[in-house]
């Protein structure tokens, strides 16, 4: 090569490649006025290679060419106005009887018209590409696409090797495919700085798609003169004759490489690659191998860009199908925070990345190459800082968050995407630094020769470059990739305020809810308390002593206690068979003494309150004055539905002492004889027969229905009656599990009452187990439901040291007892004294 000004690493990027004053020695140059008409300035070599004499500057062109020749060449730039695409003319025979091919362009004023030696046979390879371009055309996918695009040209042109080499969006480069002679290194995978490719080197490839290099270490042929007569260089952008940077020549030959060809590959108008050829001995191409160079080129930069267009529409398919997906199945989850973490694998899969983290509601999952767990409150911080509403992405977060310096080398990329408008709710996406994703191809031993610019005109050398550059960066996230995290950002937006809309909307009704439960209740508890004041300021019968009067009274609260136990805790009634046996349960003297007989009916709430207290007196006066308060008496109860649905209960005592009608109607009657007709429409007639009580009862049918039969808690066993003496019980001690402080106080006081003084009392189920593992008592009363569990596990461990005990609930029927404890007697809350009494006495007595 001639010498010049002096190029070097220092200032190759401000190199004017485009106006090098020389061209290569594969062929001549003439440059004429804009209507080619004057020759002003040739290369060197052109009066020999063209065959004519003397200076061709100042001369028609006719005179250069001969008459048809310049003809032709004048024709052929008719065609064209486009400067880059040169008009063609091929085997163009000149007087000197050598034949040319021949391109002519217009630029800047200028006719510049190449001739090179003529080709054996233009149709040949222009056949070949065509043929290698409907191969291409059916590749619909990109990985593909690019391995048979090299293979395909290094077929069509010849060269040792033939890459794919792509451009990222920060100028470095990627050898993405690879056709290459057997016995040569591979470059495929491997990265190069952007500084090997010199920004003005770039612009010059989208203006000229083909750079020819026919030998690396060719000799510059000048242009005459240099500078025109106003001091400017010829422009042969467009020229493929054009010299090419020293520097360039000498990284081809420290790797050996003999020759070199470039095809630009141009996507949505920007420079996307280039299919990079190298020769390892001097190879010169004829004008017709590089059209159809040129022409593959063209096709394959339209095919990426088709397949890049579809790849993009499929992905956007994708996209919007996942996150419908989300909307819809959000629409129907009561648990948007599972939801949305349960989709994490799904947003991964939508933007490439190496690693996922979600934080919600303060919580934070993580999932692939992410940050380490004690880095990420201060990641969230920032995120705050940076995010304001909307996605946020960097390559290299070392840059902008300095203690991400420290993972670098696990996590360098970033992209933010908030997830609510509370502050730390976001899903970040993870890239791990690019570096560290790299394998060098070919063998890492391998030496390049070094010319007088130093060891870093080599691939080796360029890659080391490389790497240093792109220290603590990951791969950039592309337009997709933000578009995607923003369509994310709205859809999970929107799912979180859907749900607290929905959230409100209930907030909403549930306060409607309770202002009506509060007025119900309200309602409910004025009626009780209006009732119980009736109860309280009813006269005494004549000659009742106080304590008797206190008795009457307090079975009658406890009856209403019953029946409103129900009635909240259950579906607002209850069981007529399950009421019966709360209220007769007491007076069980044995196992016959009381027969019960009937459908499964249920009362609704008002009808049971109403026979609970009805059915309380009945049963009070049965126990005191009828069949029931000696041995030997029965008591039947009958009920029946009929088709209407009415249902009538018969009342029967007999074997009891003689009866005689009350002298005087009390309270007690009063209940009896008009409560139903009163409160529920129905009817209520009694007999006082001498051989026992008869009461027949209708209940209409809108207080009613028949059910199946269900499984209900079982009732107290029969209990043997006493004269009131528990002697039996003073001596033992008795375990009372709890958690309602008042009612144990009650129940301890009902033992102190009958001299039963060793209690042991729990509130809790744990604190039971360890006053069990201290002291065995004799026998127990357990409360089923405590406020933080049930007492099961207490009764496991005293049916395993062999202490009996009972149940006791406010529960109703509602309660499940597990079916090994099924044979536990239940007794219902509020506490009956002499019921509770006589039941653990029984106990005491069945287990000595």
């Amino acid at each position: 090569m001639t010498s010049g000004p002096r190029v070097d690493l220092t200032n190759c990027d401000r190199e004017p490649i485009q106006v090098p004053g020389s061209i290569q020695p594969h062929g001549c140059l003439l440059a004429c006025d804009a209507s080619a008409a004057i020759v002003l300035r040739h290369s060197a070599n052109a009066p020999d290679l063209l065959g004519t004499t003397g200076d061709p500057n100042g001369r028609r062109l006719e005179a250069v060419l001969g008459d048809e020749a310049a003809h032709t060449v004048r024709n052929s730039l008719a065609r064209t106005r486009d400067a880059s695409r040169p008009a063609l003319t091929f085997d163009l025979s000149l007087p000197s009887g050598q034949a040319f091919d021949v391109a002519a362009h217009l630029f800047k004023g200028t006719v510049v018209v190449e001739f090179e030696p003529a080709g054996a046979n233009v149709a040949e390879p222009l056949e070949l590409a065509r043929t290698v371009i409907a191969q291409v055309r059916e590749i619909d996918r990109t990985d593909r696409l690019f391995r048979d695009a090299a293979r395909l040209v290094r077929a069509m042109l010849g060269y040792d090797r033939v890459m794919v080499y792509q451009l990222g969006a920060d100028g470095a480069g990627k050898v993405i495919a690879e056709a290459k002679r057997s016995d040569l290194e591979s470059f495929l995978g491997q990265f190069f700085p952007a500084s090997d490719i010199p920004q003005q080197a770039r612009a010059l490839y989208l203006r000229n798609p083909i750079r020819i290099i026919s030998d690396a270490d060719f000799r510059t042929v000048p242009i005459e003169p240099v500078l025109d007569l106003s001091g400017e260089p010829l422009d042969l952008s467009y020229a493929h004759l054009r010299s090419v940077s020293p520097i360039h020549c000498e990284y081809l030959r420290n790797m050996g490489v003999g020759a070199s060809m470039s095809i630009s590959i141009i996507v949505g108008g920007g420079l996307w690659g280039l299919i990079a050829c190298h020769h390892y001995s001097p190879r010169t191409l004829a004008m017709g191998q590089r059209v159809a160079a040129e022409m593959f080129g063209e096709f394959l930069s339209l095919h990426i860009e088709t397949l890049r267009a579809r790849q993009t529409l499929e992905a956007a398919a994708h996209a919007r199908k996942m996150l419908d997906d989300l909307l819809r199945d959000a629409s129907r989850s009561a648990d948007i925070e599972g939801l949305l973490r349960s989709r994490m694998s799904a947003f991964e899969a939508l933007i490439p990345c190496d690693g996922i983290g979600m934080s919600l509601q303060g919580r934070w999952s993580a999932e692939g190459m992410t940050p380490p767990k004690a880095a990420v409150p201060a990641l969230l911080r920032f995120a705050e800082g940076v995010a304001e509403g909307r996605t946020w992405a960097s390559n290299r977060l070392s840059a902008a968050h300095a203690s991400a310096r420290d993972y670098a080398a696990e996590v360098s990329g970033v992209l933010v995407i908030p997830m609510s408008q509370r502050p730390r709710d976001y899903l970040i996406l993870f890239r791990r630094e690019v570096v560290e994703t790299l394998d060098w191809a070919g063998d890492p031993n391998k030496t390049y020769e070094s010319g007088p610019n130093g060891e870093r005109l080599s691939p080796r050398k360029s890659f080391a470059v490389w790497k240093e550059t792109v220290y603590q960066q990951s791969l950039p996230w592309s337009e997709q990739d933000r578009q995607f995290g923003e369509a994310i950002r709205a859809a999970v937006v929107e799912v979180v305020l859907h749900n607290s809309e929905l959230l409100t909307d209930e907030r909403s009704k549930a306060d409607v809810r309770q202002r009506m439960l509060n007025e119900e209740l309200n309602h409910r508890v004025k009626n009780i308390l209006a009732l119980i004041g009736a109860l309280v300021a009813h006269p005494t019968a004549e000659g009742q002593t106080l304590h008797g009067y206190v008795a009457t009274l307090k079975g009658r609260i406890q009856a209403l206690s019953l029946a409103h136990d129900q009635i909240v805790r259950g579906d607002g009634g209850g069981s007529l068979s399950a009421l019966l046996d709360a209220e007769l349960t007491p007076y069980r003297t044995s196992a016959d003494a009381i027969e019960l007989g009937g459908p499964n009916v249920v009362l609704d709430a008002r009808a049971y309150s109403v026979l609970a207290l009805v059915l309380h007196e009945l049963a009070t006066n049965a126990a005191k004055y009828g069949a029931l308060s000696r041995a030997g008496g029965k008591l039947s109860v009958v009920w029946t539905v009929d088709a209407g649905g009415t249902c009538d209960i018969a009342w029967q005592e007999s074997d009891g002492p003689m009866v005689r009608p009350p002298s005087r109607s009390g309270f007690g009657s009063v209940l009896i004889d008009r409560s139903i007709p009163f409160d529920l429409g129905g009817t209520s007639a009694v007999e006082y027969r001498p051989e026992g009580v008869r009461g027949s009862f209708r209940i209409p049918a809108k207080h009613l229905t028949v059910a199946g039969t269900g499984e209900t808690a079982r009732p107290a066993a029969p209990v043997a009656r006493s004269s009131g003496d528990f002697d039996d019980l003073t001596d033992s001690c008795v375990l009372i599990l709890e958690d309602q402080l008042v009612i144990a106080v009650g129940l301890e006081q009902i033992l102190a009452d009958a001299r039963i003084d060793d209690v042991i009392t729990a509130g809790s189920e744990a604190e039971t187990m360890r006053l069990l593992a201290i002291r065995k008592p004799d026998v127990a009363v357990l409360d089923i439901n405590l406020g933080t569990g049930t007492s099961i596990a207490v009764a496991d461990e005293l049916t395993r040291q062999k202490v009996p005990f009972l149940f006791a609930t406010g529960y109703g029927d509602s309660i499940v007892i597990p079916l090994h404890l099924k044979h536990i007697p239940v007794v219902r809350k509020p506490y009956d004294a002499a019921s509770i009494l006589q039941h653990l006495q029984n106990l005491i007595h069945r287990s000595s």
